[in-house]
């Protein structure tokens, strides 16, 4: 099998030849760019430009002779565009490591942080405070303006997460824009037989909180469900139009179409499933449906936390794929979850736990940790392996090698 055949068959519940990998293949499976300036120093491989393609989570793009050393088999749609150097300029991450970052997410100092601006307004939508590592959104449209559902083309712009693109950024944007993307998206095909990402988005209730702010977007739900309503239906007609156009260009050249909607939290859902199928599963649903029907490709969603109440539902909708299965929150343990929906939906994920394990084991109590979670997901197919989130900026390189290494 190559990797795609390989991905294929466990997304269609067919056991494969071997637990298919990701890495990095979206931005909820890759690896910090200072873990990994550290991990290729530890590897012994050739000095390379960091490229830090998320600024936000601060996430490097994983080169290839890294992706060969751990056998993955997946790849994201951005790197169709990440190679050419008119993308990137220079910065340093917090530990001082010289890294380049996209020309159009280029932080900012100001004062004692690191801020983005937006690009439509230069209004400062993220920061990185001295001491940190990470960005945090800092401008909530809603919270701070009249939320104006109408207005959402205006200030989806301004969202934090809109406006700091992947590659190919703001070249996609135009009809120039629209052939770069579709003939990247072939070149890449032509290039490789990993299984391609395609990262879409399509967020719904996270929309909702990061343009109201998380407080008041529930408040929202609850208290004034027409206005909920009215919103997510605006949204959701935004997303679809959206939708038509990336899978129409990118479609015939990718694998999976990627959503994203953290619905859970570390001892549940956010909401309970009453709540869900009013307002969110019929617009998963449209979404998800329209995607299989202008492309053929499998359906995966990102979402965190405890989940277990509303898989049902979710796999109702028409989900292929969840990730990143956080075995850590309630109700989310491996062979629970294998053992009621595995026949249904493929877990993406949990296959390392990222909160304890990965930073803080041992190399070997990380490789027994993973060799469980794979003896319990892999039965029959229907696992993708990858850790549980982003690989942080604090995990030893050890434990990175032992992780992957234990999948052989």
């Amino acid at each position: 099998m190559n990797s795609r055949q390989r991905v294929l068959a466990a997304l269609n519940h067919r056991e494969p030849d071997r637990v298919p990998v990701d890495l990095s293949g979206h931005r909820s499976s890759g690896i910090a760019a200072m873990a990994y300036a550290r991990l290729r120093r530890h590897l012994g491989l050739a000095e390379r430009p960091i490229r830090v393609y998320d600024p936000l989570q601060q996430l490097a793009i994983v080169d290839e002779d890294v992706l060969d050393r751990f056998g993955v088999d997946t790849v994201e749609l951005g790197r169709a565009f990440a190679e050419g150097d008119e993308c990137w300029a220079d910065w340093i991450l917090p530990d001082g490591t010289p890294c380049q970052m996209p020309i159009w997410a280029l932080p900012e100092r100001d004062g004692r942080r690191w801020v983005l601006r937006s690009r439509k307004t230069g209004r400062v939508i993220a920061q990185m405070p001295d001491g940190t590592l990470y960005f945090e959104q800092t401008y909530y449209p809603f919270a701070e303006e009249e939320a104006d559902p109408r207005r959402i083309d205006d200030v989806l712009t301004e969202s934090m997460w809109t406006a700091i693109a992947s590659p190919p950024g703001p070249l996609a944007d135009g009809r120039d824009g629209e052939r770069r993307l579709s003939e990247g998206a072939r070149r890449l095909r032509r290039q490789t037989d990993r299984a391609i990402i395609g990262l879409f988005g399509g967020n719904l209730l996270e929309m909702g909180q990061f343009l109201y702010r998380n407080d008041n977007f529930l408040m929202l739900l609850a208290a004034e469900p027409e206005k909920a309503h009215d919103f997510l239906e605006r949204l959701c007609q935004k997303h679809l139009q959206a939708l038509e156009k990336f899978l129409t260009l990118v479609g015939p050249y990718i694998d999976v179409v990627l959503f994203g909607d953290d619905l859970g939290m570390q001892s549940g859902p956010q909401m309970s499933p009453a709540m869900y199928r009013e307002f969110f599963k019929p617009r998963h649903a449209r979404l998800w449906r329209r995607a299989k029907q202008i492309a053929d490709v499998k359906v995966m969603l990102h979402c965190c936390g405890g989940v277990r109440e509303l898989l049902p539902d979710l796999i109702d909708a028409g989900l292929d794929a969840i990730n990143p299965v956080q075995i850590s929150c309630q109700g989310m343990q491996a062979a629970g979850l294998k053992h009621d929906f595995g026949q249904a939906i493929t877990f993406w994920g949990g296959g390392c736990d990222t909160r304890l394990i990965l930073p803080r084991a041992t190399p070997d109590e990380v490789r027994r940790h993973v060799q469980e979670q794979t003896l319990a997901l892999r039965p029959g197919g229907g696992f993708v392996f990858q850790q549980v989130h982003n690989i942080m900026a604090d995990v030893p390189p050890a434990n990175i090698v032992a992780m992957y290494d234990a999948l052989r």
